[in-house]
């Protein structure tokens, strides 16, 4: 018999724009919507409520204030965004013309208008950092944020530990205890567990860099940058004080020779070491030359006339100004804290040793996956041992999950001693390389593959969701778009575990109604014998 052809197009028949359109035309939208949809699927798996009160702690206008924005549509769009990789005007669009989108962020019929202004998600961005992001993607794994530990406030006027409605079953066992026995033990004793519950499960963690969306930065064009934002902020003191005086001379910036000394070096293909350092020398000298007439501009004014966001690049500049100068001075091509973009100067050089990026300038961050689910551990900007952390990377997860884990697969930098002597304290397996000469049977030894997961899941957030390059521009909201592309990878998760969730329902389901329809011929037959 032959095989059936796959329908690979639309077999709808081609019709003319010109003809004339039917008024009675049937949209899609007065049918429902598909159930398998994957946006479908993911909004009945998240705790709305429980993220909505993360989100209205934020706000603090609880009592007074005006009331914000629907906080399933504030933290929807987010989600919508970074799944999809989308720039913040697109997303807007998207979420304005697909009706499956509008129903994941709490619609209950479909708009025309759009949820709000694209420039919103950058207010939502410093509203959320990464510490709230990760209390949401814990909210939404269905885990405990915080440990909850048993103090004086916890008991109620009635001398008993309030336990909630987890620990209801055990207050009943208790008071059905004889009275003496409840005298002698002491409420409080019994929230603690009689043992430390024993190591589960397997715990995978490593460290990566976030690139920002920046140029590569080079001596020569960071002082370019330094000097022509100089001279924006001495055209901008000028003005204001030609309106105090008008017979002020303004001052001489030689901006045109200075440009034309920056590109005569910079348009070169081959730079030898001697034209690099003397347009060093020279564009110092004009940057020099430029922070002195600033501050004699600034000495007109009582208090300084300047914006924080130009008053942050005047720092800026000035910081800059004196590493290019000890670099110059010391021919030396780094120093402690290095700005390499005066727009962003929170932005540190990472130094990898990757082939294809041996430096990345951006944050460095710890991820851990646990039982499938990746956390953000660590972020910082400034380049950090990873093996310091692996400990506190430990208690995080029991924190999360009430127990140590029962293995640690980790890189060779984690495995010192000082971490091999604490998980052994700990009972944890340290599956790693181990210590000393290279031995061919070794248990513990770790295998090429038993690390891939935290490494697909690094491929999966620079590749699928843009996590090679941060296109924020501050310091919070660099941050807060690490973490919600980390939230989002265990969204994509949850996708996939409605589905196997779904299965395994409609499969319990076929089960209890063919025992029903079994035991309803059992009865049956034994009546038919008994009469």
């Amino acid at each position: 018999m032959a095989k059936a052809q796959k329908n690979r197009a639309s077999k709808t028949p081609y019709v003319s724009p010109l003809q004339l359109e039917l008024v009675g035309f049937e949209s899609p939208f007065t049918k429902t919507l598909d159930p398998n949809n994957r946006w479908v699927k993911l909004s009945k798996q998240i705790p709305w409520d429980k993220i909505a009160n993360v989100y209205q702690r934020q706000l603090n206008n609880a009592a007074t204030g005006a009331g914000g924005i629907n906080p399933r549509v504030a933290i929807g769009a987010i989600f919508i965004k970074h799944i999809c990789d989308l720039s913040d005007r697109e997303a807007v669009l998207q979420i304005q013309e697909n009706v499956y989108m509008q129903y994941f962020i709490g619609y209950s019929s479909y708009s025309y208008d759009p949820v709000f202004d694209s420039s919103l998600f950058v207010d939502l961005r410093k509203r959320f950092g990464a510490d709230q992001l990760n209390e949401i993607n814990e909210t939404i794994m269905g885990l405990v944020s915080e440990e909850v530990k048993p103090d004086k406030a916890a008991v109620q006027k009635n001398d008993e530990p309030d336990t909630g409605g987890l620990n209801q079953s055990k207050q009943i066992e208790e008071s059905s205890q004889p009275i003496q026995k409840q005298i002698t033990v002491d409420p409080v004793i019994c929230l603690t567990p009689p043992g430390p519950p024993a190591n589960q499960g397997e715990l995978i963690a490593d460290a990566t860099a976030c690139p920002q969306d920046i140029s590569y930065p080079t001596d020569l064009n960071l002082l370019n940058d330094a000097r022509e934002k100089s001279e924006k902020l001495i055209d901008l003191l000028y003005s204001k004080i030609k309106l105090l005086d008008e017979k002020k001379l303004k001052p001489r910036t030689y901006r045109e020779i200075a440009r034309k000394e920056y590109l005569k070096v910079a348009q070169k293909k081959h730079k030898t070491n001697k034209e690099v350092r003397n347009a060093l020398r020279k564009q110092l000298s004009y940057l020099y030359r430029n922070i002195k007439y600033i501050h004699q501009l600034l000495n007109y004014f009582g208090q300084i006339p300047l914006k924080n966001k130009e008053y942050k690049y005047l720092l800026v500049i000035q910081t800059l100004y004196e590493q290019q100068k000890f670099m110059y001075d010391n021919k030396i091509h780094s120093v402690e804290h290095r700005i390499v973009s005066i727009h962003q100067p929170h932005v540190r050089p990472i130094v990898r040793g990757k082939t294809n990026a041996y430096v990345e300038f951006g944050a460095k961050i710890q991820m851990s996956i646990m039982n499938g689910i990746t956390f953000l551990e660590d972020l910082s900007w400034d380049a950090f041992n990873e093996g310091t952390r692996l400990l506190s990377t430990v208690e995080n997860y029991k924190r999360r999950f009430g127990y140590y884990p029962q293995k640690v697969f980790a890189d060779k930098i984690y495995c010192s001693r000082d971490n091999r002597a604490k998980l052994k304290g700990l009972n944890i397996i340290l599956v790693a390389k181990p210590l000393g000469r290279p031995r061919l049977a070794v248990d513990n030894h770790i295998r090429p593959g038993e690390r891939n997961p935290i490494e697909g899941k690094f491929g999966q957030a620079k590749t699928a969701y843009g996590m090679n390059r941060i296109k924020a521009r501050l310091q919070q909201t660099s941050e807060s778009w690490i973490a919600s592309i980390v939230l989002v990878l265990n969204l994509i998760k949850l996708i996939g575990r409605a589905s196997l969730f779904l299965f395994v329902k409609t499969y319990w389901i076929y089960l209890d109604l063919v025992n029903k329809i079994f035991d309803g011929h059992t009865k049956n037959y034994k009546w038919r014998l008994a009469t």
